[in-house]
């Protein structure tokens, strides 16, 4: 199967991946990309056939707020879809993933910039507004619940669980997370 260039996925739908052109939503270090990547790709496969359809990618996009056209989406995958398969595999959701990439921040170094640290910061803080919906600084066991139900988390079903979630990171006892401990969490995790 020939990958298409991004210059094909940018003729036919520039306006569907501006959506996507903020450069914290470009995920700088290889082995979080992957494990992200991964862990994207199993929310999307809503029904664990081990492919990703248009409908599941568009559903998914719409439950995270991004503004995605079903004939425009349809578009780009069909050509990431190998023939014969229903939907993205995992590896041509890397591909479709790789090529976005490429077209909106090129293949430059950041540690050659010397704006690593900036950037993972600017990725930290776009995490954590997904889930701090209200805007106050924190993340709520209830705004916490609310995402994890909008990406099918069983977890979300119970108050008690996504309560034990926010008290593991919650450091000062206050009953929520604000974005200190949020950067503690999620730097732990790599």
């Amino acid at each position: 199967m020939e990958t298409p260039s991004p210059i094909a996925i940018t003729t036919n739908s520039t306006h569907l991946l501006k959506s996507f052109s903020s450069k914290s939503f470009h995920l700088r270090s290889p082995s979080l990309n992957s494990l992200r990547l991964r862990r994207v790709f199993d929310l999307f496969d809503s029904n664990h056939d081990s492919f990703i359809t248009v409908t599941e990618l568009t559903r998914a996009l719409t439950l995270l707020g991004l503004d995605a056209d079903a004939s425009d989406l349809d578009s780009i995958i069909k050509s990431y879809i190998r023939p014969g398969n229903a939907g993205l595999t995992y590896d041509d959701f890397v591909t479709l993933h790789r090529s976005i990439n490429d077209l909106f921040f090129g293949l430059e170094d950041v540690e050659e910039t010397g704006c690593k640290e900036e950037q993972d910061e600017a990725d930290l803080t776009e995490a954590f507004k997904v889930f701090d919906e209200n805007g106050d600084g924190f993340i709520s066991a209830a705004e916490l619940q609310k995402v994890l139900g909008k990406l099918g988390f069983t977890e979300a079903n119970e108050m008690g669980r996504v309560k034990m979630m926010i008290s593991s990171v919650d450091l000062n006892h206050d009953g929520r997370v604000d974005f200190s401990e949020f950067k503690d969490m999620m730097r732990a995790l790599q």
